[in-house]
C-alpha cells in the first residue's frame, strides 16, 4: 500500500512538472476509479464513435458499435439522438462492462437543435450577445432533451476569406467581437451548473486558426506569424476558454508545419500550459488519421504522435484504440499520458452528473414539451429579423405595405429546403416557413402572386455537389426560358416585385468552398429581366458568406441580407419587409469588390506606401490598377428604414494612466421618420507601437433603441486593459502613447479625437 501511495505521489509531480496537471483539485471519484482501471479501458475512454444511421457529418461511419461498448472500448458516442435510443447504448456501458463507465453523448447543434436558428454569421450579425446567448440556451434545452449532454459547438475561427464555406459557422472576421460571441455561446450552452439537465458541455471548435485556409480552400494549410495569431485569430478561443468551455477540438490544418491534432506547442504548451485549459481536447472527425495524408507517419505513429502533443480522444478514427497498447509496449507512449487523457474525459463526465445518474439526460417526457416548442420559434423568428442586414434601400420602397399588390419571385422564395442553412443536422426543412407563406401570414390582405422564375443554378455538375444532403439546388423540369416568361407575366402583373435569390445552403459551409461567389448567373439573368420591366425590385438576398454583389449594388433596387434565416425564415423576413421591425443588422465580415481583393477586412496594416486619402490610383502607391482598395461593404455596415446622426464625440479626459479609465462618449439621434435600433461602434488606433498597428481597432460595440427624434449619449469604458496586444516576445503588454478615436455605424469613418497613454 506505501508503495502505491507514493507511485501516485511521483505520478503527480510528474504530471504537474510536464505541464499536463491542472490546476483544480482531483476529483475522488475518478481518482478511484482510475485506480480499477486497466490500460485498455483508459484507452476505450478515449474512443469517440458514431453508429451511424443518424446525422451525417463525415465520410466513416464506426463499425460493430454496441461490441465495442460492450468491451469497455467506447468513451463516447455522437450522430444519435433520442431518450430511447442513447437509453440502450447507456445502457451496454453501464451494466455490460466491467465498471459501469457512462458514455458522453455529443452532436454537432452549430445554430440550434430542431428550432434552427440563422446561420452563425447571420446570428453574429444581430451585435445582440444576450439573444446570441438565449439562442445557445435553447438549443441545449432542446439538446438535453433528445439525450445529448456534450455539443461540438461554438465555432470560434476567424475568417477573412468569403470563398471559404465555413465562415458561415462563425462570427466573422474580428477578434472583439468574436471573443465577445464566443462568450455569449458558451455561457448559453453550459450555463452555471453543469449537472442542470438542460446544459451542456461547449467545445470550443476549431483549435486553431482553422478559419486562415490559404487559397479559402476547407482543410488547407495555415501558415502564419505567431504575432498574428496571438492577437488576430487566437483571442476569440482564449475567450471561450475563459468563459468556462469543457472541451476543445482540434483543428484539420497544420500550424507550423504540424498538423493541430499532433502539435504539442498548441494543444500544451499554449492551451494548458500558458492559457490553464482544464477540460478535454478531442480531433475533429478523422483528423487523426488523416495525418498519414500530412506526412506525419503511419496509423501508430500519428496516434502516439496526437497523444503526446495533448489530445485527449479521438473522433471515429480508432487510432487511439488500435495503436496506443502497442505504443505503450514500445516505449513510444506513456500509461502515464494515457491516464491524463483518460482522466480528463472522466471528469467530464463527472462534471456532467453521469457517474451519479447515468440517465441523467433520458427522460422521455422532455422532447414533446421542450422540443420546437412556440416560445422557441418566437425566439428563431425574433433571432432571424434581427441579423437581417439591409444593405441597399432606393427610394422608399422599404417598408411595403400590407395591402400592396406583390409579386413574389425566385428560386429561394418558395423552398423550404433552403431555409435553415448549412450545418443544420438536427433541424427539418420541411418544418420551415418558406418565405411566400411568411408574407402571407403577415400581410393576409396582400395581394400575392408567386413565380420561381429561374433554377438556383443551371449547372448540373454544380447541383449535383450541392445536394449531397438531398435537393437544395434542383434544375426544373421546366426550361429556364419558361420559367423567366412565367417570372416576367407576375412581375407584369405587381405593383412590387420582391425577388428571393442568392445561395442553396450547402453553397457555403464545409467543403464548400467556391471560387466565384457571386450571384449565380441563372439569377443574375433574372434580375436583370425584372428590372427592365420598371416596377420596383425589393432584392431578398440569401447566403451563407459575403458575395460579391457589385453588379447587383449598381441596380435600381433595394437589398435586404437575411443569410439563411433558419426555421422561422418566413416570418421573419415578412417582419422586416411589412416594417413590422426595423432592420439593425450589421456586418460582421467584410463583402469585397472582387475576388481579386480576398483576404480582405478593415483592421488592416498599413504599408509604408498607403493608398492616398483621395483614393485615386497613383504609381508607387499600394493600390491596384483595375479596382480601388475599399471594400464594396465594410465591417459594421447596416442601413435601417430610419437615419441615424452622431455628434459630440469626444473622450472625458486627455490622458489615461495605468490605473484609470476613461470614458468615450457620442450622442446619437435618430433623425428618420421610424423607430430603430443602431449598433453604436467605438473603434481605436494606436498612432506609434512597436509592432505595426492595424489602421483601426473595433473596441467597443453597445446596441440600442432609438424612437423617432430621440437622442442618446453611449459611453465606452477604456483602459489600458483593452489597449493591450501581444508584442514581438509575445508578452501581452499595453505601450504609453497616442491614441485616435471614433464612434460610429460603421468602421469607415475619419478619426474625431485623441487621447495619450502615460507611463
Amino acid at each position: 500500500m506505501k508503495s502505491r501511495i507514493l507511485s501516485i505521489l511521483i505520478l503527480g509531480l510528474i504530471f504537474s512538472i510536464s505541464g499536463f496537471a491542472q490546476s483544480q483539485d482531483k476529483i475522488p471519484e475518478v481518482e478511484a476509479l482510475l485506480e480499477k482501471m486497466t490500460l485498455e479501458e483508459k484507452i476505450g475512454q478515449l474512443n469517440l464513435l458514431t453508429p451511424g444511421g443518424g446525422v451525417a457529418t463525415g465520410a466513416v461511419v464506426s463499425k460493430n458499435v454496441e461490441d465495442k461498448i460492450k468491451a469497455g472500448k467506447v468513451g463516447g458516442l455522437f450522430g444519435v439522438s433520442g431518450p430511447e435510443k442513447i437509453r440502450i447504448a447507456q445502457e451496454y456501458a453501464v451494466n455490460d462492462t466491467r465498471l459501469g463507465i457512462p458514455l458522453l453523448i455529443g452532436s454537432d447543434v452549430i445554430h440550434g437543435y430542431r428550432t434552427t436558428f440563422p446561420i452563425p454569421l447571420g446570428l453574429s450579425s444581430s451585435w445582440d450577445m444576450d439573444l446570441i446567448q438565449k439562442t445557445a440556451s435553447i438549443a441545449a434545452k432542446e439538446a438535453t432533451a433528445d439525450g445529448i449532454n456534450w455539443n461540438f459547438s461554438p465555432m470560434v475561427d476567424i475568417a477573412r476569406d468569403p470563398r471559404w464555406g465555413r465562415i458561415a459557422e462563425g462570427a466573422g472576421e474580428d477578434p472583439f467581437l468574436g471573443s465577445a460571441v464566443a462568450r455569449a455561446m458558451v455561457k448559453g450552452y453550459q450555463g452555471e451548473d453543469l449537472t442542470n439537465p438542460a446544459t451542456m458541455i461547449a467545445t470550443v471548435k476549431h483549435f486553431a486558426l482553422y478559419g486562415a485556409a490559404e487559397a479559402g480552400r476547407d482543410y488547407n494549410t495555415v501558415d502564419m506569424s505567431r504575432v498574428k495569431m496571438f492577437n488576430e485569430y487566437l483571442p476569440p478561443y482564449k475567450a471561450a476558454i475563459d468563459a468556462g468551455a469543457g472541451s476543445v477540438m482540434s483543428s484539420f490544418n497544420d500550424i507550423n508545419g504540424i498538423p493541430a491534432t499532433g502539435n504539442k506547442w498548441l494543444l500544451t504548451d499554449l492551451l494548458r500550459d500558458r492559457w490553464g485549459f482544464e477540460g478535454f481536447v478531442v480531433s475533429d472527425y478523422t483528423s487523426l488519421n488523416e495525418m498519414i495524408a500530412h506526412g506525419m507517419g503511419d496509423l501508430q505513429a500519428v496516434s502516439a504522435l496526437a497523444l503526446n502533443a495533448g489530445l485527449d480522444m479521438d473522433m471515429v478514427g480508432e487510432g487511439f484504440l488500435s495503436t496506443l497498447k502497442k505504443s505503450v509496449e514500445e516505449g513510444k507512449v506513456s500509461e502515464e499520458d494515457i491516464t491524463v487523457a483518460a482522466r480528463r474525459v472522466l471528469e467530464a463526465k463527472y462534471k456532467l452528473g453521469l457517474f451519479e445518474d447515468p440517465y441523467l439526460y433520458l427522460d422521455e417526457n422532455r422532447p414533446e414539451s421542450d422540443i420546437l416548442t412556440e416560445a422557441h420559434r418566437e425566439v428563431a423568428r425574433k433571432a432571424a429579423a434581427r441579423s437581417f442586414v439591409l444593405l441597399k434601400k432606393e427610394g422608399s420602397i422599404l417598408p411595403l405595405k400590407k395591402n400592396a399588390k406583390i409579386g413574389l419571385i425566385g428560386p429561394l422564395a418558395n423552398n423550404k429546403n433552403n431555409m435553415l442553412g448549412t450545418w443544420a443536422p438536427t433541424g427539418d426543412p420541411q418544418l420551415s416557413v418558406p418565405i411566400l407563406q411568411g408574407l402571407k401570414n403577415v400581410a393576409p390582405n396582400a395581394e400575392i402572386t408567386y413565380a420561381k422564375g429561374a433554377n438556383i443554378t443551371d449547372d448540373a455538375e454544380l447541383a449535383e455537389k450541392i445536394n449531397v444532403f438531398g435537393p437544395r439546388a434542383e434544375i426544373d423540369k421546366k426550361s429556364p426560358e419558361v420559367l423567366l416568361k412565367e417570372a416576367l407575366q407576375t412581375a407584369n402583373n405587381a405593383e412590387i416585385i420582391v425577388a428571393v435569390v442568392g445561395e442553396a445552403t450547402e453553397m457555403s459551409g464545409e467543403a464548400a468552398s467556391r471560387t466565384d461567389i457571386t450571384i449565380p448567373e441563372s439569377q443574375k439573368k433574372l434580375i436583370r429581366e425584372l428590372l427592365k420591366t420598371g416596377k420596383p425590385v425589393v432584392l431578398v438576398l440569401m447566403s451563407g458568406r459575403p458575395l460579391v454583389i457589385s453588379e447587383e449594388m449598381e441596380m435600381p433596387l433595394s437589398i435586404l441580407q437575411v443569410w439563411h434565416p433558419g426555421v422561422e425564415a418566413g416570418n421573419a423576413v415578412a417582419d422586416v419587409l411589412f416594417g413590422d421591425y426595423n432592420p439593425s443588422g450589421k456586418l460582421t465580415a467584410t463583402w469585397p469588390r472582387s475576388v481579386g481583393q480576398i483576404p480582405i477586412y478593415y483592421a488592416e496594416k498599413n504599408t509604408g506606401r498607403p493608398e492616398p486619402a483621395s483614393g485615386e490610383f497613383e504609381k508607387f502607391k499600394s493600390n491596384y490598377l483595375d479596382s480601388p482598395n475599399s471594400p464594396l461593404l465594410p465591417f459594421g455596415y447596416g442601413l435601417s428604414y430610419t437615419e441615424f446622426e452622431y455628434s459630440d464625440a469626444k473622450a472625458s479626459s486627455n490622458t489615461l494612466n495605468e490605473n484609470g479609465e476613461i470614458t468615450i462618449s457620442a450622442t446619437v439621434t435618430n433623425t428618420g421618420e421610424f423607430d430603430g435600433e443602431e449598433v453604436v461602434q467605438l473603434y481605436l488606433h494606436d498612432k506609434v507601437r512597436s509592432i505595426t498597428p492595424p489602421v483601426k481597432e473595433l473596441k467597443g460595440f453597445k446596441k440600442i433603441l432609438l424612437k423617432k427624434g430621440e437622442s442618446k449619449t453611449v459611453d465606452f469604458k477604456i483602459s489600458v486593459e483593452d489597449l493591450k496586444f501581444y508584442n514581438a516576445n509575445l508578452e501581452y503588454v499595453f505601450e504609453p502613447g497616442e491614441f485616435e478615436f471614433f464612434i460610429a455605424g460603421s468602421s469607415v469613418h475619419p478619426f474625431t479625437g485623441t487621447f495619450t497613454v502615460e507611463e
